[in-house]
Parts: C-alpha cells; sequence; structure tokens
C-alpha cells in the first residue's frame, strides 16, 4: 500500500522531477556507502580496537613451553610406535601363517604316512615335529613384540593425556584473568565506538529534525543512513551483554526514548492539524504548495486534513472533503468539465481556473 501511493505519488511530477528524485536517492546511497567504507577504515586504524586477547596470554611462559615440547615429544614417540607395531603385527601375521600352513602339511604328511616302524620313533616325524615347534615359538615371540609395543604406545598415549589434563589446569587457574581481561577490552572497544558514533547519531538527529525541506536533503540523507549503519553494525554487535541485562536494559531506555519522541511528535502533529481546520479554507489553501496538494489528491489524501479522501462514487473523489470542508473538485467556468479543484488549467479546455484553484497559482 505505502509503495503504491509513493508510486501514485511520484507520476503525479513531472518527468524530470521524478529524473532528480531517483538521482538524488543514488547520491544519497553512495555517499552513505563511501561514508561507511571511510568509517570502516578509521575504525579498523583505530589503536586497541581490533587487539585480540586469548587465555595464553594469561598462562607461564615457562610452563606453556614445557607442556608444548612434553606433548611434541611424546606425539614424536607416539608416531614411532604406531609405526614399529604395525612392523609387528605384521612379523606376528606372517609366523602365524607359516606355522598354520607348516601344520596342516604336517597333518595331512602324518595321516597317510604308512610306516612300519611307530610313528613316534621315525626320525623324519621328529625333525618336522621340532620345525614346527620353532615357528610356534616364533610366533610366541612376535606375539609377545607386539604386546610389548601396545603396552608402550597406551603408556605414551596416558602420558600425553596427563599433559593436556596439566595444561586444562593452567587455562583453567588463569580463566579468571582472562574474563576479567576480555571484559575491559569489550568495554574499551565500546567505549571507542560509542565516542565515535554518538556524535554521529546526535548529528543525524538533529539533520532528520531541521534539514528534511533543505537543498541538500538527500547529502543529509546518505549521512543518517551511513549513522544507522554505525549504530547498527559498528555499535550495537559490541555491546556489553553481561547476561544480557546491559543489552535489554539499553533496548528499554532506547524504546521508551523512541516512544516518548513519537507520542510527542504525534501530539503535536494533531494539534496543528487542529490549529490547521480552524483557519478558512482560503487561509488553507494559500498555505498549501501546489505540487503537493496534487499529489495528495492523487494519492487519495485530502490536502487540507491529511484523512483518505471519502468517494461517494467508487474511484471517484467527491468534491468537498467530508472532514475539513475542502473544495477537492469543481467545474471548469468555460467548459463545466468536473477537475481537481487546485488545477491551474482546465485539462479540457486550457482555460486558467478563476475558482478556489486559482487561490494557490502563487504559491
Amino acid at each position: 500500500m505505502t509503495f503504491t501511493v509513493y508510486e501514485t505519488m511520484l507520476k503525479s511530477l513531472r518527468v524530470p522531477e521524478r529524473l532528480f528524485d531517483i538521482a538524488m536517492w543514488l547520491v544519497s546511497f553512495f555517499f552513505a556507502t563511501f561514508l561507511i567504507g571511510l568509517g570502516g577504515k578509521i575504525v579498523g586504524d583505530l589503536p586497541g580496537v581490533d587487539q585480540r586477547i586469548t587465555i595464553e596470554q594469561f598462562l607461564d611462559p615457562a610452563e606453556v613451553a614445557r607442556n608444548r615440547v612434553a606433548v611434541q615429544s611424546l606425539r614424536v614417540q607416539a608416531r614411532g610406535q604406531e609405526a614399529a607395531r604395525e612392523r609387528a603385527l605384521l612379523g606376528l601375521n606372517a609366523a602365524a601363517n607359516r606355522y598354520a600352513s607348516t601344520r596342516a602339511t604336517f597333518d595331512n604328511w602324518i595321516a597317510t604316512r604308512t610306516a612300519t616302524t611307530d610313528p613316534a620313533q621315525d626320525p623324519e616325524v621328529l625333525q618336522r615335529t621340532r620345525e614346527l615347534d620353532a615357528l610356534k615359538a616364533n610366533e610366541r615371540t612376535a606375539q609377545a613384540e607386539v604386546d610389548r609395543l601396545n603396552a608402550e604406545v597406551l603408556s605414551v598415549s596416558q602420558a600425553n593425556d596427563t599433559q593436556q589434563q596439566r595444561y586444562a589446569s593452567l587455562e583453567e587457574q588463569a580463566r579468571g584473568r582472562y574474563d576479567a581481561a576480555r571484559r575491559s577490552q569489550e568495554l574499551r572497544v565500546f567505549g571507542i565506538r560509542l565516542l565515535l558514533t554518538l556524535p554521529l547519531l546526535l548529528l543525524a538527529g538533529w539533520l532528520v529534525k531541521h534539514k528534511r525541506k533543505s537543498q541538500y536533503w538527500p547529502l543529509a540523507r546518505g549521512f543518517v543512513l551511513f549513522a544507522a549503519f554505525a549504530f547498527f553494525v559498528e555499535l550495537v554487535p559490541y555491546l556489553p551483554s553481561y547476561g544480557g541485562y546491559v543489552r535489554y536494559g539499553v533496548g528499554v531506555i532506547a524504546s521508551a526514548i523512541a516512544g516518548i519522541y513519537v507520542i510527542r511528535a504525534m501530539q503535536r502533529y494533531v494539534a496543528k492539524r487542529a490549529a490547521v481546520e480552524q483557519q478558512t479554507e482560503r487561509e488553507r489553501r494559500s498555505a498549501l504548495p501546489y505540487e503537493e496538494a496534487i499529489k495528495k489528491i492523487s494519492a487519495g489524501v485530502c490536502p487540507g486534513c491529511e484523512r483518505a479522501i471519502a468517494n461517494t462514487v467508487p474511484g471517484v473523489p467527491g468534491n468537498f472533503c467530508v472532514h475539513c470542508g475542502m473544495t477537492l473538485s469543481d467545474e471548469c467556468t468555460t467548459c463545466t468539465t468536473r477537475k481537481n479543484a487546485f488545477f491551474h488549467y482546465c485539462p479540457a479546455c486550457g482555460v486558467q481556473s478563476v475558482g478556489p484553484s486559482a487561490e494557490t497559482s502563487a504559491v
């Protein structure tokens, strides 16, 4: 609805005025964009604003260095032991496979051997049995080596866990000093940004209040956009939280101030409109700028009281405002064509108006 009203008002302007209106908005946005970029560079280069605080800054450097050396040494040792264990596992698998293969061959051979002598006293049987025993002994040796390396890997892992716990203990001891320094840093950064942003907000408020009708308003509007960006992007994210109490408190105060300002502005507006409605139609019409009156009527708003125009016929504005009595439409005195009462000339015959619209011709 708001966009439709604005579009209607924009269409009521002259073509150059429409282009100028679009160009002025572009000027405002480009001006705000460059101000934002410049402000970001200035804030980024301020000393202390981008300083980062880490918990390691509050640990004992000697303890940290010893811990890092120990952890690094354990990591190197663990990598070596892992590699040795992998090799030992490969040796164990090879020994187990050789024993299993030889044992299967021996079982098949002994099952099919036919000898007149006792197999237990057969020299060849005894020789193969000793070979099997040797292979089994090699398997047991490989298994023992794997077990030893597993124990060493476990010992190194436990030592590494101990170092990690020691480092965590150092961090816990420094946590209080780190938190205090971080809060101090947040307050310092917020204070610096507030010193830069607050004057911008105050100046933007003054511009909105006093310079909206100025010929340089497009530049002032760009500055207002820049100040709004500085507030919501450069300041609000750095507002200390303290569990949310500060941010909610600031939100309550800001909302209350904005509410009081809006209420008082509305009261002033209502009082102003009431005073205007006490004037005669001639006085009200003489105080209305021509372009503004045309735009308001085109948007379906009475230029005298700024209320919606009540239409007796759908799509056709009434002749008078039912709220303040201002003449909105009349007839041309020459061709009797019904027209906007604020037109300086009749749109049908081109004759200059001599009715209520003539009162605004000098404005």
